[in-house]
């Protein structure tokens, strides 16, 4: 994340800090144009080639942007790209022509999924409607449309004239002092006591406080040069243009035609006048090593148009070629006039990446984006620079989000080229990657396969979801499960009800190893996380608490539970590896700030038996009296030290067990022989996510973020005001009464299930969107969490819009499971 205001460069009066931006390509142009509108004018973009057209990605777009998205994130980039290219022109052409956008099925299950993405945009404030191949034909009047089943029509959507609005933005960044330099070619990047100082090129230093890179699918070269690794994956995308269509003689404009997807072929179209342009998905990933490109010269000398346009493969067009004449009965006597297979970039999840580097202070990534998200990006981006933080939740874009495990170069060529496969497909929310698996496994694993764990992946770990071996408990739930549609059913087994219910009427082993472990020791390790955090941390050793970590503006970066194992010594339960790096760039001299997870596991004993399995093992005093609730000790079970929390996000009795990695499997075989006369059992995160649902506990980066408060988000019990000062506490006194609150619904249909981003309904209108939402076995409904008006009261009906179908909910009030929490505590 962005360095705080005091650890940034503080310019003279009436100055600004030095800012060097490697990339002159739409990303680099639109951040130039949003830095120098916030006033820091002393900005010089260096470029490798020819402006205004330098070879780089931005130069072959064609420039298609679609604003839906599953990622609330990307769909905010791209609306703001639409709106701000929306109202500028160069020489009197505009940078954007709205001319719609439409995506096609063919296929029954695209259409299902078409109205899916409909409640997304409806989610995130896009304009879209499905309709009928009636209106499909009218809207692209050249479709054949016996293939066609319907679509999904984005009136808003439309073309981006990427380099015009590189133009433009360059422009206007100029008239407010800022420079822009071709043919400078990076060849290193200076430092000075860890922090940038400037960017070396072939025509000199230029000395900088901040550097960003934007340099598009040359990123990995650049980060090389300040020693920064850029997880990016260049690859070739095969784009071609027809000959002249007959049927569109006569176009004046260069597109009066919706930007179309024929997804299910891989495939996209847009008009040129009278000929169509086509870019297929549907070939083998084509890979391109980024220190390989040739540079524009050098690029132009192998016949190439640019660095960026790679010669036109054939053999892979044939069969989209094939696809595109089914679809369209024009292209049947066609030809292709020109083709190439243009490079851009991928990431291993397919988000861009963002913010600054851990290696570097003041070195800054702003790269694989695509022109759809490109203005929102460069606003994002420089909001970060200038105010330490960006309107819009970038969580998923951090450049932190990595592992270790995911940054080395075979997994992000390997995951980046499947990202490329899979643009099209109709991807679950919980569908986990392929490959490479398994990558990181607890000390559980082999147990947990011969349980038949059914494993889904996170943040390279390996997560059991259910396990098969629960299978005989289902006939014994006495309630018969509502049956799921095909797509709730993926991803899930009734087997998740069988091990929820087992937890609440016995007990069940948990793997929380996959969750982030920190460690903080030191002298001034409570000073420094007393003033990082919200709640009272000044407790005696053996005290856990849950409190927040906040951003400058009050927004919630993250939630952590603290227990203070020692006067200076800390273990915080925390949630990604952008956690780990906020609280290193501000430990002050002498507090040490270390990730401990992989070298340790933890497991979840919760359940009314908790006490009866844990008891028996032990020599120390688990009795409600002589451990009490959030708090921790070290303890043995059987041969292994642990340190014990009792701490429970399932609502019910038990603990979290920490021990070494190397003595994990004998901690859970103790426990597993223990507890085979109590009926333990071991359950997954499908059964966890639901029973944490009944209990309201909050998943932060999925029902809060930094976008959010903590009396917005109903965590507000963990900000003490009266404790000193925090970061984000001055924010937070002039914050006005919330206007929307995180509220917990629950589905009036018992058979009723949705999953997540749904859009929600007050009186008709869309009000707002679900976050979280889960079967509550223990409640025989449906939980859904969502961010809605403040004010509305228990017992309010809303519908959530669900593929197409208005879901009858009602506000509840929550916690709607043991309000009393007499199962914790006792």
């Amino acid at each position: 994340m962005s360095a705080t205001p005091e650890d940034r460069p503080h310019p003279s009066p009436g100055t600004s800090p030095r800012v060097v931006v490697v990339g002159a390509g739409i990303v680099g142009c639109s951040l130039a144009d949003e830095l120098t509108a916030r006033g820091w004018t002393d900005v010089t973009v260096l470029e490798q080639g020819p402006l205004p057209a330098p070879g780089g990605s931005t130069s072959h777009a064609p420039g298609l942007v679609f604003r839906t998205s599953p990622s609330k994130t990307l769909t905010g980039f791209a609306r703001y790209t639409v709106e701000k290219f929306g109202s500028l022109s160069h020489d009197g052409v505009p940078c954007f022509e709205p001319v719609g956008g439409l995506e096609l099925a063919t296929t029954p299950e695209r259409l299902a999924d078409l109205h899916r993405r409909a409640g997304l945009a409806a989610a995130w404030g896009v304009r879209g409607e499905v309709v009928s191949t009636a209106r499909c034909k009218e809207l692209w009047p050249l479709l054949d449309e016996s293939v066609v089943l319907g679509g999904f029509h984005t009136p808003e959507d439309g073309l981006a004239r990427a380099l015009l609005a590189c133009r433009a933005q360059l422009d206007r960044a100029t008239a407010r002092g800022a420079r822009f330099l071709d043919r400078h070619t990076v060849t290193g990047i200076e430092r000075a006591d860890g922090r940038v100082s400037g960017v070396i090129t072939d025509r000199g230093v230029f000395p900088a406080d901040h550097v960003v890179s934007a340099a598009g699918f040359w990123g990995p070269v650049i980060g090389r040069m300040a020693g920064a690794d850029v997880p990016l994956q260049p690859l070739a995308h095969q784009y071609a243009r027809t000959r002249p269509l007959p049927e569109l003689s006569g176009a004046r404009a260069e597109a009066t035609l919706p930007i179309l997807r024929f997804q299910d072929a891989d495939l996209y179209f847009r008009q040129h006048h009278d000929r169509i342009g086509i870019g297929s998905y549907a070939h083998r990933p084509l890979p391109v090593d980024p220190f390989g490109v040739p540079g524009y010269d050098a690029a132009r000398g192998r016949g190439m148009e640019m660095p960026s346009s790679y010669p036109f493969t054939e053999e892979d067009w044939a069969p989209s070629w094939a696809d595109a004449r089914r679809l369209v009965p024009a292209l049947r006597g066609a030809e292709v006039e020109s083709g190439f297979n243009g490079v851009f970039s991928f990431t291993p999840d397919g988000m861009p990446v963002l913010g600054e580097t851990r290696e570097l202070r003041g070195f800054w990534l702003a790269e694989a984006v695509w022109v759809t998200h490109s203005a929102g990006v460069a606003r994002a981006v420089a909001e970060w620079m200038v105010d330490g933080r960006p309107s819009i939740d970038v969580h998923d874009c951090d450049v932190t989000r990595f592992e270790g495990a995911q940054r080395s170069p075979a997994y992000v060529r390997e995951r980046g080229s499947q990202q490329f496969v899979e643009v099209y497909d109709v991807i679950h929310p919980l569908q986990p990657m392929e490959r490479p698996r398994p990558l990181r496994v607890s000390p559980f694993h082999a147990r947990q396969e011969q349980l038949g764990a059914f494993f889904l992946e996170g943040g390279g770990w390996e997560r059991p979801h259910w396990y098969e071996a629960n299978a005989p408990l289902v006939a014994s739930l006495g309630a018969e499960l509502p049956e799921r549609g095909p797509w709730s059913a993926r991803y899930w087994s009734p087997v998740a009800a069988a091990e929820a219910h087992a937890t609440r009427e016995r007990v069940a082993l948990y793997d929380m190893t996959p969750l982030r472990r920190l460690e903080v020791t030191g002298p001034g390790a409570l000073d420094f996380l007393d003033r990082m955090t919200t709640n009272r941390l000044r407790k005696r050793p053996g005290a856990v608490t849950y409190t927040l970590l906040l951003d400058d503006d009050g927004g919630i970066r993250s939630d952590l539970t603290v227990a203070r194992l020692a006067e200076d010594h800390f273990q915080i339960g925390a949630n990604s590896p952008a956690d780990l790096d906020h609280l290193v760039r501000h430990a002050p001299a002498g507090v040490q700030v270390r990730d401990i997870t992989s070298g340790t596991c933890c497991v979840g004993v919760w359940g009314p038996l908790a006490r009866a399995l844990v008891q028996p093992l032990t020599g120390d005093d688990f009795s409600h009296e002589g451990f009490g609730y959030f708090r921790a000790k070290r303890a043995h079970i059987g041969h292994v030290p642990v340190t014990a929390l009792r701490l429970s996000y399932v609502g019910e009795l038990g603990w979290e067990l920490y021990t070494t990695a190397d003595l994990g499997l004998r901690l859970w075989d103790t426990l597993w022989e223990a507890g085979r006369e109590l009926g333990v059992i071991a359950a997954g995160r499908s059964a966890f996510n639901s029973l944490r649902l009944e209990k309201g506990y909050r998943a932060w980066g999925t029902d809060m973020t930094a976008e959010h408060t903590p009396a917005e988000a109903g965590v507000g019990f963990a900000v003490r005001m009266d404790k000193g000062d925090f970061a984000g506490r001055d924010a937070l006194r002039h914050r006005p009464e919330p206007t929307r609150r995180l509220t917990p619904l629950l589905l009036d249909d018992p058979a009723a299930v949705v999953l997540g981003s749904e859009p929600v309904s007050v009186d008709g209108t869309t009000a707002g969107y679900v976050t979280s939402a889960g079967y509550g076995y223990t409640l025989g409904r449906c939980v859904a969490y969502a961010w809605l008006p403040a004010g509305l009261t228990p017992g309010t009906g809303v519908h959530i819009e669900y593929f197409g179908e208005k879901v009858p909910a009602t506000v509840a009030e929550e916690p709607l499971f043991d309000p009393e929490m007499t199962r914790i505590r006792r």
